[in-house]
This record gives C-alpha cells, sequence and structure tokens, in this order.
C-alpha cells in the first residue's frame, strides 16, 4: 500500500478514531456510534472511505455491519497510530480515551444482562 493512501486515512481525526478503535478487534457501526458520539451517516461515510483506501474490511451479520482492520495492517499505519496514541497532544489523549471506553463497552456487552445480540457479541470478540 502507498504511504499517501495512509496519510490520507489519518489527515481526518473522525478517521483515526475509527482506525484506533477498530485496530484491536471489529466493532459494529452501532457501537462505533455510541463509542464516537457521531451520526450513523458521519461514520459510514468514513468507514467506506477507508474500505475504500484497503484499510477496512466489512462484514454484514444479520442487520448490523463490523468493521475491522483488513488484514494484513500495514506497518505505517500501525507505527502512526501507536505514536498518535502515545502523544501529549489532544488527538493522543482522544484515542486514550476512546480505547478505555471502547474496553468498558466491550466489558458491558460481555454481561450476562447485555441487550447485545450474542451473533453480534460473537463477531466482535472472535
Amino acid at each position: 500500500m502507498d504511504a499517501s493512501e495512509i496519510y490520507k486515512a489519518l489527515a481526518d481525526i473522525q478517521r483515526v478514531r475509527l482506525l484506533n478503535l477498530i485496530e484491536a478487534s471489529p466493532l459494529c457501526v452501532c457501537h462505533l456510534q455510541t463509542l464516537l458520539d457521531a451520526p450513523q451517516v458521519k461514520i459510514s461515510k468514513q468507514l467506506a472511505y477507508l474500505k475504500t483506501l484497503g484499510l477496512v474490511e466489512a462484514e454484514r451479520r444479520g442487520n448490523w455491519m463490523i468493521y475491522r482492520m483488513a488484514q494484513p495492517v500495514p506497518d505505517l499505519l500501525t507505527s502512526n497510530l501507536q505514536h498518535l496514541r502515545d502523544s501529549k497532544e489532544s488527538s493522543g489523549r482522544q484515542l486514550q480515551v476512546d480505547t478505555r471506553a471502547r474496553t468498558q463497552l466491550l466489558k458491558q456487552l460481555a454481561a450476562p444482562k447485555s441487550t447485545c445480540p450474542k451473533v453480534l457479541f460473537n463477531a466482535l470478540c472472535s
């Protein structure tokens, strides 16, 4: 993958936040909406752009779209995301907050009384 494609993806903080959230494991658009506090249309538009660049893949599970990083993940993308997460700038702090919120969300989804359908939860945690 050309470095310019990766930097196009990283040129927008919303796309950076999306990549940061799905780097560890897949997430549903509905969960990304919750984590980013953004409308579904905006999230889907950015995910479609990332898909066009070849950085993410989508899989339909019933009514839900699950997004994950396309494999193999380019080393340049991984290192840039890590650098941004380690940064003391506001974007780095935001990525750290997002990562903690993602961890908390996955814990809630794993709870016995979770309203997340098992087929969706299994897709996120497999």
